[in-house]
């Protein structure tokens, strides 16, 4: 029996979030997942297969080897003798279409059940359950899901040995009489499955398909389920260990519209969309799924949505969508082969159109009708036909009769990836792009260290590909700015990143630009990355590239999270600086590699985001609970799990952190610090090292301060211990003496300098307009103000904002001075910031805009508005909040309403 804490012993004020999975006893392998999209009912329905292998032993202690390969498995077998079992795949297709008609019968089964009545958790902690649920014992095993908002209506356990493709593999199962057991023999088939090499990962994908489509078992009793606030329990009667527990279980749910894990929504074009948006509890209101990072697994997932949309989703191939029928519904199809955990998948389905090289400024603001749109993107599917200079490459980018060239080789084996005509591969040989390269140190043979997956890594071929094959996504109203924004800075952002950590860890990447209700900046995935309106630059054609620092800087923060955060992840959730600490650092050094900028212009403009940050952080600090500063929060207890493999994840729920960089920045600076004693180029490529160590696997603070320290063995003699460096930064709160005294340094760095000069400017004039008496303004001078960067012009306005008065002549001059309505968002936030401390009223449609159309920053702007007591600023709060609530993301909504009504 799993020990299973129950909801009682939730304590809601302390806003951590529970993981349930008992991943110590049973671990799900591959999900094959079943998905359609009802945008009328703003569900999903799903069927999840799930394949699950037993463990050995009980994983607690942070000092285990977690990964991919950290749960080697007994059963082994030749890849000749797999390649033997699997010849016959071809033959099955006549009674696999049986087995779909049954599958069929099995969803129209579950579309007609009467759903269960759901009580509230006030008068009972289960919600949901099975009928004959009470008949089992708290002596059988339970398999525990996290499950969260899914309306569950039937578990079954599948017959994977009516597969005839699966009775050729052969057993090795040591019985002591001829006769094996039907369990036995399904156990062992799934155990040489799931132990298939890499070198087969397409047939074994095949395999897991048919396993999936494989009728119930009729001759063995039903699985029975319950499910509670934050899980899903599933037993079969008698059974008592996980490993007499079913191999392989299906489920069939349904979403709920107010889960959280996934966003119905419009776009900017009015048009209706869904995405997975970031949510706390990540994917447990998608799928039944073990949630806990140790639980690495691959999924195959097919998705049904209506024949105008696009679906995107983690996925190494572009997905080529077939028509379902006599539906509207078009089949998109994905799947990944490197063990991830399941908080990485990610899934959007709406009505984007690609963004392509060329497009005709006159479609700018044009909003198609949604049934044209998608007549002409069908259309092309089937046809195959396109022009090159067309814009909408939609759904007919994925026809396989557009492919051009050679398929480009991604991975181990067989594995190869078709792309066409709509990626973009810019091999940048006559771009001018900086010579500087540092892709090819330290690229000597690489011994993975994860379990075997085709991996990216091992492969010549994919240390000279500086760019990924890439597409960019968005409404059409968005897609000229996209297009001089973010597709021309993509290539330029990702070999940026390759010459500075080298192998890109996924073959390709789709950028989406998300609904205006997203609730941060961007949010990195394998393969997708969702940006948001924010870093679309917002100066017009011609201007100068001041206007893309945002939006290139931002790019290259999450391109950084491919290696640190998705194929190096945090193994406990609660050290978020492995992630975005790391992203924060390598996104300064990667953006400077994609500007070209020399040594001297990277190390000013590092020091200038040095001290913005170092300002944000004291703030923050200043302005927060002591326990959320904390980056190691278990301290000492980080990594560790109950005996079932179940935790909690500290402060997850806590709405005031979703909105604090503590993380970020503190992670940053710590990076900073360790830089600065090794030296910043040995520092980078110690990362690399560091990353063709552990790619693949989940790592705690400690692996990677070790491997830190072992490398540099002078940082010990200086007195930098493994302990020392904890306890300046890690597990107490506040800010570390090296950073206090750093932060001097930086305010004396020469572009911080040229802005205080212009700030002594702009106060001189405010004072001028101080009521001196008209013949002051007779002489006034002319002032000629010097050109800033947008980090500069963000430091102005900060430093604008620490003055008490500002007169409206020189807020009016301010604002025509520096364009400030079309700089980029951060800028607009301080300038916003500026108008309400002052009740520049002629500002106030600028503040109106932004907490409209940037709302994925606009939250401290409310708190600025209701602060101040001024009626006319509350009322543009209360006005702009009633305009976009519905929208709004919950958290931040939660927030802002707290603030406001």
């Amino acid at each position: 029996m799993c020990d299973m804490e129950p909801d009682g012993d939730l304590n809601p004020d302390t806003h951590d979030l529970p993981l349930r999975a008992n991943t110590n006893h049973i671990l799900v392998r591959h999900y094959v997942l079943d998905l359609t999209v009802h945008f009328d009912r703003k569900v999903i329905s799903g069927v999840a297969i799930l394949f699950l292998e037993p463990c050995s032993g009980v994983r607690s202690k942070p000092e285990d080897d977690i990964g991919p390969g950290a749960i080697e498995r007994d059963a082994t077998i030749a890849a000749d003798t797999m390649e033997d079992s699997t010849k016959g795949l071809g033959k099955t297709t006549t009674r696999m279409e049986k087995m779909l008609d049954a599958k069929e019968s099995s969803r129209a089964e579950f579309v007609g059940l009467s759903r269960v009545r759901m009580h509230t958790a006030s008068k009972t902690k289960i919600i949901q359950a099975s009928h004959l649920w009470e008949t089992t014992s708290d002596s059988d095993f339970t398999l525990v899901l996290d499950c969260c908002d899914l309306d569950v209506s039937k578990v079954e356990e599948v017959d994977v040995m009516s597969v005839s493709a699966m009775s050729n593999l052969p057993l090795e199962v040591a019985c002591e009489s001829s006769a094996v057991s039907s369990v036995s023999q399904q156990a062992a088939f799934i155990q040489k499955l799931v132990s298939m090499p890499s070198s087969k990962w397409r047939e074994k994908h095949q395999l897991f398909l048919l396993c999936s489509r494989a009728p119930g078992a009729q001759d063995r009793s039903s699985l029975h389920f319950n499910r509670d606030q934050w899980s899903l329990h599933v037993r079969k009667k008698s059974i008592t260990s996980p490993q007499e527990f079913p191999r392989v279980i299906r489920i069939f749910y349904e979403t709920r519209p107010t889960g959280g894990s996934v966003r119905w929504t419009t776009d900017q074009d009015n048009r209706v969309c869904v995405y997975t948006a970031g949510s706390p509890i990540n994917n447990r209101a998608l799928f039944p799924c073990q949630e806990p990072p140790v639980a690495m697994s691959t999924w195959q997932a097919t998705v049904r949505a209506p024949s105008e949309c696009v679906v995107l989703m983690s996925g190494e191939e572009q997905a080529v969508p077939i028509e379902d029928g006599d539906t509207r519904f078009l089949i998109w199809n994905y799947y990944v082969t490197m063990p991830m955990p399941a908080s990485t998948f990610t899934l959007a389905v709406g009505h984007w159109c690609q963004v392509t090289a060329e497009i005709p400024p006159a479609l700018e603001g044009e909003v198609r009708d949604k049934m044209n749109c998608g007549k002409m993107t069908k259309a092309k599917a089937v046809s195959g036909e396109c022009s090159e200079t067309g814009l909408l490459s939609g759904l007919g980018s994925t026809s396989t009769e557009m492919l051009k060239g050679p398929p480009h080789q991604t991975g181990s084996g067989d594995r190869t990836t078709r792309s066409d005509s709509t990626c973009c591969y810019s091999p940048l040989v006559d771009e001018g792009l900086s010579v500087t390269d540092y892709s090819s140190m330290l690229d000597d043979a690489i011994s993975c260290s994860h379990g075997d997956y085709p991996c990216r890594f091992t492969e010549q071929s994919t240390r000279s590909q500086r760019v990924i094959p890439h597409r960019v996504f968005g409404p059409v109203c968005f897609l000229q700015k996209a297009q001089m924004g973010i597709l021309k800075l993509l290539p330029q952002c990702l070999a940026a990143a390759h010459a500075v950590l080298g192998v890109h860890p996924f073959p390709r990447l789709d950028v989406l630009i998300v609904p205006t209700g997203f609730s941060s900046l961007a949010m990195a995935s394998p393969h997708i990355i969702f940006l948001s309106q924010s870093v679309l630059c917002a100066a017009t054609p011609g201007s100068g590239d001041n206007s893309l620092s945002l939006c290139g800087s931002r790019m290259c923060h999450e391109i950084a999270h491919s290696w640190f955060g998705l194929v190096i992840g945090a193994r406990d959730w609660t050290e978020e600086w492995i992630s975005e600490g790391f992203a924060t650092y390598l996104e300064d050094i990667i953006w400077a590699q994609a500007q070209q900028l020399s040594l001297q212009e990277t190390a000013e403009q590092s020091e200038l985001k040095a001290l913005l940050r170092w300002r944000r952080l004291s703030d923050e600090l200043q302005n927060s609970e002591e326990e959320l500063q904390i980056l190691r929060p278990n301290m000492e207890n980080t990594g560790q799990v109950s005996e079932s493999g179940s935790t909690m994840v500290k402060h997850a729920l806590n709405p005031d952190k979703t909105f604090m960089q503590v993380h970020y920045l503190k992670g940053y600076f710590l990076l900073r610090f360790l830089a600065n004693q090794v030296g910043e180029q040995q520092f980078i490529d110690f990362f690399r090292l560091f990353v063709k160590k552990y790619h693949g696997q989940l790592i705690l603070s400690q692996d990677f301060l070790r491997m830190l320290l072992s490398n540099f063995p002078e940082m010990e003699r200086k007195g930098l211990t493994l302990s020392a460096i904890y306890a300046d930064w890690l597990d107490r709160p506040g800010i570390p003496k090296w950073l206090c005294e750093r932060s001097a340094v930086w305010s004396k760095a020469r572009l911080v300098e040229e802005v205080k000069a212009e700030v002594v400017k702009w106060i001189l004039l405010s004072q001028s307009h101080q009521g001196k008496g008209r013949k002051r303004k007779k002489i006034e001078p002319k002032v000629n103000y010097k050109e800033l960067t947008s980090d500069q012009l963000v430091m102005l306005l900060e430093l604008l904002l620490e003055e008490s008065e500002l007169s409206v002549a020189t807020m009016r001059a301010l604002q025509r001075t520096y364009n400030l309505h079309n700089q980029d968002a951060e800028v607009r936030h301080r300038w916003c910031e500026l108008v309400v401390k002052h009740a520049y009223t002629q500002g106030y449609k600028d503040v109106e805009h932004y907490l409209l159309h940037d709302q994925a920053m606009g939250v401290y702007l409310y708190g600025e508005l209701m602060v101040h007591e001024d009626p006319k600023q509350q009322a543009l709060a209360r006005r702009c909040l009633s305009l976009v609530q519905e929208e709004m993301d919950q958290s931040a909504r939660r927030v802002v309403e707290e603030m406001v009504l």
